[in-house]
């Protein structure tokens, strides 16, 4: 199976967990305070190597302890690092503050990222030699890369390989104006639905500007998969929910995993919720993130299926 090249943020997390409310002055008595490789690009970079898929990461670390963390935890996962740059500036840090139901607070340090990705990417042939699929993982967290994004996009077309952006937040609130030149160049876009409010009226809009699939992640409802001939729900898997950070990028990467081997949109779907209900249950972006196989033999249990839409 040909692989994935993934590029955007690498980030050294602090998870915190259980942190229901902030008391300034006090002190509070918590179960974790532990180090975890976060971003994007990584998390979803070391789910699809868990997956069995093989994949290059494109981002930026600082010369620095966090920086020699994630680099570490990127190589042990078996993600191609060819394309990690080292630069001057500290690593990109979040400490995430997470409640006993798994919902999240970040506090973010941009570091590295705030200089990264400052002109569109370029795709050697060494580089891309064995992919088959360019996945922007982080668009609206690198400031210098919204302009390059569309270019870059093309770059990875015209290389030969398909291609897929996740949408995340935009702090800056400019979401449309950065976006729709992506968007003729994406075979997929992916987003939880308070992005995709902030984006579009509805699925239809984003593929009328181009986008040949919007996945839509729902959470504890699954996912939808909308084109311009059909609409797929998939229903959601029923599990207990520790930390949700990362499972979004843990889901596409499940998508991805399932889609190069060939998955319908509707098994892709089902995967990657599959995918995203092992990355909840532990503590951590991907750390959850169970091989191929596995996924697929807990998969067969129905029962562990939350009912239809």
């Amino acid at each position: 199976m040909k692989g994935v090249i993934c590029s955007g943020a690498v980030i050294h997390d602090t998870l915190v967990r259980p942190v229901e409310e902030l008391h300034w002055g006090t002190t509070a008595i918590v179960e974790t305070i532990e180090p975890h490789i976060g971003g994007n690009a990584a998390n979803t970079s070391i789910a699809l190597a868990t997956l069995g898929v093989p994949v290059r990461v494109m981002g930026a670390v600082g010369d620095d302890e966090q920086g020699r963390f994630v680099t570490s935890a990127l190589r042990r996962a078996g993600v191609g690092l060819e394309a990690l740059a080292v630069r001057e500036e500290p690593t990109a840090a979040t400490v995430a503050l997470v409640k006993e139901a798994g919902a999240r607070l970040f506090l973010h340090r941009p570091g590295v990222s705030t200089t990264a990705f400052a002109a569109p990417l370029e795709f050697p042939a060494p580089l891309i030699g064995g992919m088959s699929h360019y996945h922007l993982a982080s668009l609206f967290i690198l400031p210098n890369f919204r302009p390059c994004a569309p270019e870059t996009l093309a770059r990875a077309r015209a290389a030969g390989l398909t291609t897929s952006l996740d949408t995340n937040w935009d702090p800056r609130g400019r979401w449309m104006a950065d976006l729709a030149p992506c968007l003729p160049e994406l075979d997929f876009l992916f987003m939880n639905e308070d992005e995709a409010r902030m984006i579009a009226a509805d699925a239809k809009a984003v593929l009328a500007l181009g986008v040949r699939a919007a996945v839509m992640k729902l959470g504890p409802l699954g996912c939808a998969i909308y084109t311009g001939e059909r609409e797929v729900r998939c229903a959601a898997f029923d599990v207990e929910v520790k930390d949700t950070t990362g499972a979004g990028d843990c889901f596409v990467a499940g998508f991805l995993a399932a889609h190069l081997r060939g998955a319908s949109l509707a098994e892709a779907g089902r995967f990657a919720n599959a995918v995203g209900a092992f990355s909840v249950q532990a503590v951590g972006g991907a750390t959850g993130v169970r091989g191929f196989e596995e996924t697929e033999r807990w998969m067969a249990d129905r029962s562990n299926e939350r009912p239809g839409f």
